[in-house]
């Protein structure tokens, strides 16, 4: 929308002087009129007249040069990005040479589809893409699976092992099909930018559920794309497995002339289809409707084979009977004379030895970062296992643009003006590949206390990548959906992001963890100097989104904050939602207004003071009076300021404080639709007039001030701390901490008629994370509360890791949440986001978070 505002005006421009003939000169020559009478009357017939005109030409100059110079600096201001959309005026972060080099190509190729089932594709913004596709049954009928979906019912399916760099071992159950998927690197002197890959696929069937009636064969379908448009070349129209093995070509300025080839020993049935299409996030809606063509023209599940001109997608069908199993392989650079023993190395007996290597490889590295074998017992470590490489294996490439909210209103059921963020590029871990494929900020700082640990060079990619969506004032855009392919999956009430909302700036949790790593000598020389040049280049971002928090969030108290964004016009919630808190629907004050005071926002403020106090110690930044961060962590971690603001002393727990009423619930109305027909609605009705209070509601918020251990262990208000949490009327249960007490008055509501609870009693396991690390330091801390801080921590982290293998082992998946009343997994599964730090509670590695 600004971009096509900006080319009306320069249109308008040029119109004007096209219509005027261009620039107007004076023309001194005499010209002579016809009057009224037919007659001529020369206009300069003498001295005086000539003074006068030369005043009006005069005049008119300076007149028509203001115009100019005005329409000039109109042009200009057109030009102007509007600040939502205007990038931070500093060096890009991955534009440092460590992001560069042997380090970039090692990261080219990888699963960064975790929307798919199956996919690859490279770190660039127009790539060769692969991916999987095949037929199951359900219900009794065929079903063609590619995108994943909850509705497919698989039994599970996610990585079982994979490393984040060039090896993963995935496992997919579909109703009686069982489907397993290798994918493997290789880098050698001939190959092209990137290297090479392959991907091994083996599919079986589970006689105990697989229908006889629907056939002992497999049908596979393995695709390769060119976003850039690049024809592929089919190797030929008669395809043979038994004869050449090159399935199509084609060739890139990025890794050069390259070869795809399939590899099997069982007796297979190919065909193809060409297809050319701008379009990339529907490819197998293309093979659907040329399937059924050909069931329709010839009554046979199989492609055409056929090719569009120019094809620039070609879908290859692998009819096999079960047991089967193929090698596919991408050979890139394939000028040099070594291509058929480089397909050798990676199809076969060789790729099978190097796929043992690299379990074993991952095993060994697992066990000596996460050392759970002393721990807890083997079901929990392949639990582990899965969690870590899910996580890994959920990592995905994203390029486009944001969609940015011209207006303030946050209400999803009108309509939202917006304009688009620079094309941008992302490189980030998902909460969910079925349910939130794509980047989401505050998910992004739990999911790298683990991946630092894993592997640090990638874990500061992905936050370099974050911080290189800055704007110039300091804002990210919380929620990133980049493409056409993530762009699909959503809502377009929830696409516009909002310049004025935040998120919780999480990526300070993993920063101050490597920080503490540095301080306590946990890397090598090298990661340790690419630590700092990090660092140091990314504080200038990192303090303009503490400032952008500090300005924009900040409440009518000093050292307040409040979370922007709560729509005080609604008339369909019970509680006014707070999505840029990330906890949804967690009840806070019943009317938003700027009185509000948020605990948790606090100390995510706390955390990122605290944060940069200790990188400019590091790195030696210099400390500015009006940029003094140890102050401010000080101010904001002081107990008795604390106290006032948040400390409720009738029921000795922290609240946020804002202008509340407990009266206000959900009822039914019945409007009129003016066609003869009355209709109900659930609208909120509020019973009594809010004032400003504490929100009396104890829960996760409650506990920020004991996540960031910021009560003295001698403290009366400690052992409070500890009955809130250990309370079973309140937040205790044997599976974890509920988010909302059973004693609040919004536990387990729904807050609109289509809003199930989420936040208002569900298990979550990031929070439980949070308060196990407090608990974990306080066990530690001398003092009367010490032991009993041991018995809630020993016992809580019991629950959590049982319930978590428990619902893995029965369902195949992490989940989203738990219920709090059966422990029963809950939400969008899997969920290998921030439920992935399971791993980290069986290794009791919590940090200084």
């Amino acid at each position: 929308m600004a971009g096509s505002g900006r080319t009306t005006a320069r249109s308008r421009a040029r119109s004007s002087a096209d219509a005027g003939g261009g620039e107007t000169k004076p023309n001194l020559k005499h010209r002579r009129e016809r009057s009224k009478y037919g007659s001529t009357i020369p206009i300069f017939n003498n001295n005086a007249n000539l003074k006068v005109v030369l005043c009006i030409s005069f005049f008119a100059f300076f007149v028509i040069l203001f115009l100019i110079r005005h329409l000039l600096s109109y042009g200009e201001r057109e030009h102007q990005l509007p600040r939502a959309v205007t990038p931070f005026p500093a060096p890009k972060i991955m534009d440092l040479p460590q992001f560069e080099g042997e380090h970039k190509e090692s990261l080219y190729w990888g699963t960064y589809r975790p929307q798919v089932y199956f996919g690859i594709r490279a770190r660039t913004p127009q790539s060769l893409i692969a991916g999987l596709m095949w037929i199951g049954v359900k219900g009794g009928r065929f079903h063609l699976r590619h995108v994943c979906r909850h509705e497919d019912e698989l039994s599970t399916y996610g990585w079982t092992k994979h490393n984040g760099r060039d090896f993963g071992h995935q496992v997919l159950a579909d109703h009686g099909l069982n489907l397993a998927t290798s994918f493997l690197k290789s880098k050698g002197d001939d190959s092209g930018y990137g290297g090479d890959w392959a991907v091994r696929i083996n599919m079986q069937i589970d006689k105990s559920k697989w229908n006889g009636k629907f056939g002992k064969g497999v049908q596979l379908f393995f695709y390769l794309a060119d976003e850039g448009g690049n024809v592929l070349d089919l190797s030929r129209e008669n395809l043979n497995i038994h004869g050449d093995s090159l399935l199509v070509s084609g060739s890139r300025m990025d890794i050069g002339d390259w070869q795809l080839h399939l590899k099997s020993t069982d007796d297979l049935e190919l065909h193809y289809s060409g297809f050319r299409t701008p379009h990339f996030h529907n490819l197998s809606d293309l093979v659907e409707l040329n399937l059924v063509s050909q069931i329709r023209k010839h009554a046979r599940l199989e492609l055409s084979d056929s090719v569009d001109d120019s094809p620039n997608v070609f879908v290859f069908q692998i009819i096999g009977r079960f047991p089967f199993t193929t090698d596919i392989a991408l050979i890139s650079g394939t000028s040099s004379e070594r291509v058929e023993e480089r397909i050798s190395n990676l199809t076969g007996t060789s790729l099978t030895n190097l796929l043992k290597d690299k379990e074993q490889a991952f095993d060994d590295k697992f066990e000596k970062i996460f050392n759970l074998a002393e721990k807890v017992d083997s079901e929990s470590v392949s639990v582990g296992m899965a969690a870590v490489a899910n996580l890994l294996g959920g990592i995905g490439y994203f390029y486009g643009h944001s969609k940015i909210a011209l207006s303030r209103n946050v209400n999803l059921n009108e309509h939202v003006s917006y304009i688009s963020y620079w094309p941008a590029e992302l490189y980030t871990a998902v909460p969910s590949r079925s349910f939130f494929p794509r980047g989401f900020l505050w998910d992004e700082g739990f999911h790298q206390l683990l991946i630092w640990r894993w592997d640090i060079r990638i874990s500061l990619d992905i936050i370099g990548h974050w911080l290189d969506l800055m704007n110039i004032d300091g804002w990210i855009p919380r929620e990133q959906i980049l493409g056409a392919e993530a762009m699909s999956r959503v809502p377009k009430e929830f696409v516009p992001q909002h310049p004025t909302n935040g998120n919780p700036p999480t990526l300070f949790l993993a920063l101050s963890d490597i920080v503490n790593g540095l301080k306590n000598n946990e890397f090598t020389a090298t990661d340790r100097s690419e630590i700092s040049v990090f660092l140091e280049h990314a504080f200038v971002r990192l303090e303009a989104w503490f400032q952008w928090f500090n300005t924009t969030q900040s409440g009518n108290e000093v050292s307040s904050y409040y979370w922007h964004g709560r729509d005080n016009r609604t008339i369909r919630e019970l509680i006014p939602k707070t999505l840029s808190s990330g906890l949804d629907d967690y009840p806070r004050a019943s009317h938003p207004s700027g009185d509000e005071r948020h605990l948790d926002l606090r100390f995510w403020m706390l955390l990122a003071a605290d944060c940069l106090h200790s990188i400019q110690e590091l790195v030696d930044k210099e400390t500015k009076p009006e940029k003094n961060y140890g102050s401010t962590a000080k101010l904001l971690s002081d107990l008795e300021l604390l106290n006032q603001m948040h400390f409720d002393d009738a029921y000795g727990a922290y609240f946020d404080f804002g202008n509340h009423t407990e009266k206000v619930k959900l009822k039914w109305i019945e409007m009129g639709s003016g066609y003869g027909y009355a209709s109900r609605q659930l609208v909120r009705d509020v019973l009594e007039w809010p004032k400003l209070r504490f929100v009396p509601h104890i829960g996760y918020v409650s506990l920020f001030p004991f996540m960031a251990r910021v009560i003295p262990p001698g403290s009366w208000i400690l052992e409070k701390q500890l009955e809130l949490i250990s309370n079973r009327s309140l937040l205790w249960t044997d599976y974890g901490l509920r988010s909302l007490a059973k004693t609040s008055s919004m536990y387990m509501k729904r807050n609109t008629e289509h809003d199930p609870p989420y936040w208002r009693g569900p298990i979550w396991i990031n929070m439980n994370y949070r308060i196990l690390s407090a608990l974990h330091h306080y066990s530690k801390e001398k003092g009367p509360y010490q032991h009993r801080a041991k018995t809630i921590y020993e016992e809580l982290r019991s629950n959590l890791i049982r319930n978590i293998v428990r619902n893995y082992q029965q369902t195949g998946f992490l989940w989203e949440q738990y219920d709090q009343v059966k422990g029963k997994g809950k939400g969008a599964h899997p969920f290998t986001g921030w439920t992935s730090l399971v791993v980290l509670i069986m290794a009791e590695a919590y940090g200084k978070i």
